[in-house]
Parts: C-alpha cells; structure tokens; sequence
C-alpha cells in the first residue's frame, strides 16, 4: 500500500481566519501496482466543528480493501466557532477532486470512476459538491479546466435540510447564527436538487440520535422527484456515528491525522492566542481537550462506551454493516 499526504491548496491560495497553519489535504491509500482503479474520496463528519477519526482510515480501507484507490479528505472546520465557514468546505471538496484528477495517471485511477463517500457533515459536504459542482468557481488556471463532478456520492447519515430537521449546529458552524435566508436555502440540500444532480447513494438508521433519519428521506424524495438515479437504505437500528461497524471500528482503531486543524487551534486557545474566541468557547475547549492522566482510559469510540457490554456490536450492527457491499453494487452500476 502506498500512504501519503499532499496539501490541496498551494501557497496563497488559502487564507481561512481561523486555519492556525492548518491547510486542507488529502491522505491517500493507494495499491502498489499499474492498474487502473475506480477512486474514493472519504469525507469525514464532525458537525462542521472537526474532522473525526474514526470516518477516516476505517471506511478508507474498507472500499481499499475492494478494490479502489481511496483519499480521505481533511477539509477546513473551526471548533472554535470564531469564523463561519461559508464555501470553504465545498472550496476544499471541488479542489480535492480536481487536485486528484490532475494526478489521475500518478494516482492510477485514469478514466476510471471516481466517488465522493461522506459522513453526517462530511455527507453534507459531499451532497454540496453533488448539487453544486457547477457553481465552484477555481481561480488557479492549472486547475480550472479539471471538472469536480463525481460519478456518484455517497451520503451516509447525512446532513442535508436546514429546515425543520435540521442538526442545527453543524449550520451555525456552516454559515453562523445570522445566516441570511438565501444562505439557508443554497445549503438546504433537498431544495437544489435538479435532474443535473449527480446519482446518490444514502444510508442511515432509523434510529439516529443527532441527525434525523428525515435528512436521508427528504434528499431521497427529492432525487426521485428530479429523476435523479439513487438507492436509498434505512436499517432500523443503530447510533448516529457508526462509520463502517467492524472490528478496528470497535476497537478504536483510528488514525487521527482528520484532527490536525482542531489539534493546532485548541493549543493555540490554551496559550491565550485563540483568534476572536470568545471566553465561554475557550473555557469549554479546555475543559473537552483537558490533559487526562496517563493511567485513565477513554472510550475513543464516542459511541457510549459499556453500552455494549451484554451484546456482541458485531452482531448486533451486522446489517449496517453491510452498506459497503451495497454502496460496490451500486457504484457497478453506474
């Protein structure tokens, strides 16, 4: 397997408020050999406040392991909620795909399918990009005759309505508390579906506990409406969060290059050079990324922890996780 990063972005380029020598990047995991293979782009969710580990490495080698040439992409967040994010996040997804197709032959993926595959805010980025691509305007002329239209997206338990579903939080980091209707509208992502939308693949379960499931059922109508290919699945059980449900998914096995902005902005909050955060923000990110003793363990997971400790998770997610197998058949089709 071939590992490596690269920056998205060139230098001047990007000039987000609150990057704190952060730049977006794509981490890849490639096949050492000469054939030409379909590509994934992972985008991992974190309500727009994080990029999360455990929606990185883990679905990466899990489409890797199927056969794809697959980048995880660490695009711009702010967990200091100083600076809305606006565009930039759908900035960064369109530079990713054109900054990947610019390699395609380097990258072995040349006139082969390529798809974007994003979690609850990573899936909201994925489905911008799907109902936007033709807005994205590049400025740098080496890459602005590259297209960063994907074949498909795959949107799993995704944010997409700002409407009365909405997870109102990964908006306020989006676009702020004084987001103008227009704003609202062009994120909504149910209301910019038309028949040129790329074909969606969505999952979620039934029983999300911070995204509601409507997200998934109102894109879902609304490709079907446009005549937009899609499949849609709903399982009936299973936490907002569940990733791939394997064994490494478990068992906290996560690399955790997704954290690098967040990483650099708390230590920044820390030494009192926070950009614009206000006092209660700077409270609470020392309190959440507090120094823990080195003899006290954490459930990296998120996902409850002891929860599971009368039931094989494997198990017990066994329909979950077969989205993966679902999301080959009908990316096959396509």
């Amino acid at each position: 397997m071939k590992k490596f990063e690269e920056k998205i972005w060139q230098e001047g380029e990007y000039d987000y408020s609150a990057a704190y020598g952060f730049v977006p990047n794509i981490h890849a995991y490639l096949h050492d050999d000469d054939e030409e293979r379909d590509c994934m782009l992972v985008v991992p969710g974190g309500a727009y406040c994080m990029v999360v580990p455990p929606e990185g490495n883990v679905p990466a080698l899990e489409f890797y392991e199927k056969g794809m040439n697959v980048f995880v992409l660490t695009y711009t967040t702010d967990i200091t909620t100083s600076f809305p994010l606006k565009k930039q996040p759908l900035n960064d997804i369109a530079r990713a795909v054109r900054f990947i197709r610019k390699r395609e032959n380097a990258y072995r993926i040349a006139g082969k399918k390529f798809f974007v595959c994003g979690f609850s805010a990573g899936g909201h980025v994925c489905a911008s990009l799907a109902v936007h691509y033709m807005d994205v305007e590049e400025k740098n002329p080496e890459y602005a005759s590259v297209s960063c239209k994907p074949t498909g997206a795959i949107l799993c338990y995704p944010v997409i309505t700002s409407g009365e579903f909405s997870h109102e939080f990964s908006f306020v980091s989006l676009l702020g508390k004084d987001a103008s209707k227009e704003e609202m509208e062009y994120f909504s992502i149910e209301k910019q579906v038309t028949k040129e939308t790329v074909p969606c693949f969505i999952w979620q379960t039934a029983t999300d506990d911070l995204v509601p499931v409507e997200n998934s059922y109102l894109m879902a109508k609304a490709l079907r409406e446009k005549g937009v290919p899609f499949a849609h699945y709903v399982f009936p059980t299973g936490f907002h969060g569940l990733s791939v449900p394997t064994a490494d998914f478990f068992a906290g096995k996560f690399e955790e290059y997704t954290m690098d902005q967040v990483f650099r902005a708390v230590k920044a909050v820390k030494e009192g050079k926070g950009i614009e955060v206000s006092e209660q923000r700077c409270e609470e990110l020392k309190v959440q990324f507090a120094d823990k003793p080195e003899n006290q363990e954490s459930d990296s997971n998120g996902n409850g922890g002891s929860q599971f400790s009368d039931a094989d998770p494997l198990t017990l997610f066994k329909d979950v996780r077969m989205w993966p197998d679902l999301a080959m058949e009908w990316m096959g089709r396509l």
